[in-house]
């Protein structure tokens, strides 16, 4: 009987390889698995799983995870203002890990002995998807033919022709990987230090010129409407949004950011929902949070984006931070008004019940309500006691000297 191996696929090359060589090479019996994150639409995965069945394997599984998605990873990097290096909203580093979840969580309902992936030696993805594996389904044997056997695209392409299998084997310009949380662009530009990917490359072109103003309504941290149009689930507001300010060109960059293995790595991007939101997001919490709860959230969201990008979703403290997140968010209602430009956008302003700048207690520099000017004069001298007294006792010990 054969053994069982579950396959991380997409179509592409890389998991189109590992199908044939698994099947017809090593005697597996390979059930193929796409998890879509927001990148695929229904033709496309109708594609996809024609494509597998050609390939030859045993079955094949189409799971939707936008919401499970949004749910256990993107509503968090909302709640954290969540920018990777101030840049980049972790758009594959967080779709991989949705992936490596649904695919450990398939491998072990079919009591699989193996699972494999299309990861090369080169990159993050190979580090996320081993280390969920190793922790969501010990010892289940992890195979990975384009990073084991060091394959060449020419040496791949070679292979499948000797096998008779008929794809598109042209290499795109720009690499493309979509879904719910953005978009990344790979090419010539991203691999030396310099240069900016051009127009043609990005994959929504900028249609819109003339500004427009949007509303997005908040309700404890997650987008439930933009506009007038209110939405059942967030990720359909997220996905509304990018119908909008997508074809401004807003959210376009380049990352340079430090990989997993130790080396620095460049890749374009285009984000228009998720930048707008963060910032719209960042506005909001800004006039309805504290002082010290905005610290804290800082910090610990720092932490814990760049653990998310380590793949590290699955570390007991991830679910602490998320906690705390939570809980933050429970004031963070209102709407954000921002406007839409070629390129770039503005955060206008923010109506909430919860806004902390309130005319009640004082306006900033010019008059106050809720307190005196000896009410001050008392606060400044006890608030810099310690201060005060520490360089009076060093100028006593400096006289001494």
């Amino acid at each position: 009987m054969s053994k069982k191996v579950v396959l991380g696929f997409s179509g592409g090359l890389d998991t189109s390889y590992c199908v044939k060589y698994l099947s017809e090479d090593k005697g597996y019996e390979v059930h193929s698995i796409i998890v879509n994150t927001g990148g695929f639409s229904a033709d496309e995965l109708k594609q996809i799983e024609a494509h597998a069945y050609k390939l030859g394997v045993k079955s094949h599984t189409t799971i939707d995870a936008v919401k499970s998605y949004y749910h256990s990873i993107i509503r968090f990097l909302i709640y954290g203002n969540v920018l990777k290096n101030n840049t980049y909203p972790l758009s594959v580093s967080a779709e991989r890990l949705s992936q490596a979840l649904h695919i450990a969580s398939h491998a072990e309902e079919l009591n699989a002995d193996a699972v494999a992936h299309g990861s090369t030696g080169a990159g993050n993805d190979q580090v996320r998807f081993d280390m969920i594996f190793h922790v969501m389904i010990p010892g289940v044997e992890i195979i990975t033919p384009i990073r084991d056997l060091q394959l060449s695209r020419e040496e791949e392409i070679e292979y499948l022709k000797s096998k008779g299998v008929e794809m598109n084997f042209e290499k795109a310009v720009y690499s493309i990987n979509k879904g719910l949380w953005g978009t990344s662009v790979g090419g010539k530009e991203t691999l030396q230090s310099k240069g900016m990917l051009p127009e043609e490359a990005w994959p929504t072109q900028v249609t819109k010129t003339e500004a427009e103003e949007v509303r997005l309504h908040f309700v404890k941290g997650e987008l439930k409407s933009v506009n007038d149009k209110e939405f059942e689930h967030p990720t359909e507001a997220i996905q509304y949004l990018q119908t909008l300010a997508g074809p401004f060109g807003i959210g376009r960059d380049i990352h340079i950011g430090d990989t997993i293995i130790g080396i620095k790595g460049r890749v374009g991007f285009e984000a228009a929902a998720p930048m707008v939101i963060i910032k719209a997001h960042h506005a909001l919490e800004k006039h309805v949070l504290t002082k010290w709860q905005l610290s804290w959230k800082d910090q610990l969201a720092q932490f814990y984006g760049n653990w998310l990008h380590e793949g590290q979703i699955l570390d007991p403290v991830m679910r602490d931070i998320e906690h705390y997140l939570e809980s933050s968010q429970r004031n963070v209602t209102g709407d954000v008004y921002v406007q839409l430009k070629p390129y770039h956008f503005q955060i206008i302003g923010i109506e909430s019940p919860y806004d902390l700048m309130n005319s009640k207690f004082g306006k900033y520099g010019e008059m106050n309500t809720g307190w005196s000017g000896e009410d001050v004069r008392g606060f400044s001298k006890i608030f810099g006691n310690q201060t005060s007294i520490y360089y009076q006792v060093k100028g006593v010990a400096d006289a001494k000297d």
